[in-house]
């Protein structure tokens, strides 16, 4: 086995697997000079495509997945691979004794979920998915006011996730807009985001309807347009739109309503906030999320403790799209798939 790392002994040791936009992005980080980690190789089904980004961060580039993860100077790795790919990977990747920052969503399925959950719990490694619009600092102001009751029994909330992906978007990748890779369109690969912002700001949802629609793209299978309508356990009102067919820059939007306040976003901006204490607005930080994310993960790793984004958490996320898919072919309620008692 190779061991060529040359990262203090304290230091948690990287492997990314999949060096797409999303896993160079996370390769950037991971060399950059607020790395909380070390970067040591990296692997793609396209070796010359893993040997070119090894060869920009000073890294090595293994043969293939196996070989990465059997390697003894690896602690943990970053998988960016087409979602519908993620539990392969992922059990792979625990079962081999690595801890797994996976890219979201968790899968696209429930049951290739529960298939992650049961790989982590027998592995005893960490877990977490990045979400990481939770570390933006609004957003963790937010759920701070809620949790302590400022806004009062919430009542109602709506979402706007209104995206612009061209056609050649979607023909860049002969995966992308596919039930089996990309697991759904709109709501599973951009609007997962907000779903999980959600589920985390207001809880789980009892029952939920939907119409889906392609409307603007072609050679795709999946949507790109979504608009939801739900009922939250706590009782709240659930208004929730996304689309990859919004042309322009609009603003992803939550409308947050109680009886005791309401608070307004755009892009993580507040742009409103109203509550019958007088609650007023700290000042938020300027932060880069998806590093407070990795921080977040591998202070989770170190420490022994959760991270901030769990399984269970990224499992609710998934439950809720696929509902959401199910009532938008049937045109009936859905009630999302509950976590199973022994999961």
């Amino acid at each position: 086995m190779t061991e060529s790392t040359t990262a203090p002994l304290d230091q948690l040791r990287f492997g990314i697997i999949g060096v797409g936009i999303i896993g160079q992005g996370h390769a950037k980080r991971l060399t950059s000079e607020a790395a909380p980690a070390a970067l040591i190789a990296v692997a793609d089904q396209n070796p010359e495509a893993a040997q070119k980004i090894a060869a920009e961060h000073g890294v090595e580039a293994a043969a293939d997945v196996t070989a990465l993860l059997a390697r003894e100077d690896i602690d943990a790795v970053i998988i960016a691979v087409p979602s519908g790919l993620h539990a392969a990977v992922t059990i792979q990747a625990l079962d081999a004794g690595k801890h797994v920052f996976l890219e979201k969503p968790i899968e696209v399925t429930v049951e290739a979920a529960d298939r992650i959950r049961a790989a982590e719990q027998r592995s005893g490694k960490t877990l977490t998915i990045a979400s990481q619009r939770r570390f933006a600092a609004e957003n963790q102001f937010l759920k701070q006011i809620i949790d302590e009751g400022r806004l009062g029994r919430l009542t109602s909330a709506t979402i706007e996730v209104p995206l612009w992906r061209s056609q050649e978007y979607y023909d860049s990748g002969a995966w992308r807009g596919t039930w089996k890779l990309d697991g759904g369109g709109a709501l599973m690969n951009q609007g997962v985001h907000l779903v999980d912002l959600t589920l985390w700001l207001l809880g789980e949802v009892e029952e939920l309807f939907a119409f889906t629609g392609l409307l603007a793209h072609e050679r795709i299978e999946v949507e790109d347009t979504v608009t939801i309508t739900a009922r939250l356990k706590s009782g709240a009102q659930l208004t929730f739109q996304a689309t990859t067919a919004a042309y322009g820059n609009l603003p992803i939007r939550m409308n947050l309503m109680g009886d005791a306040g309401s608070i307004v976003t755009e892009n993580e901006r507040v742009m409103h906030l109203h509550s019958r204490d007088g609650l007023e607005l700290p000042e938020f930080t300027p932060r880069d999320i998806l590093l407070e994310g990795l921080k977040d993960f591998v202070s989770a790793v170190q420490s022994g403790t959760a991270p901030l984004v769990s399984s269970a958490e990224a499992r609710a996320a998934v439950a809720f799209i696929e509902a959401v898919y199910e009532s938008g072919r049937t045109g009936a309620p859905v009630r999302p798939a509950a976590l199973p008692a022994e999961v």
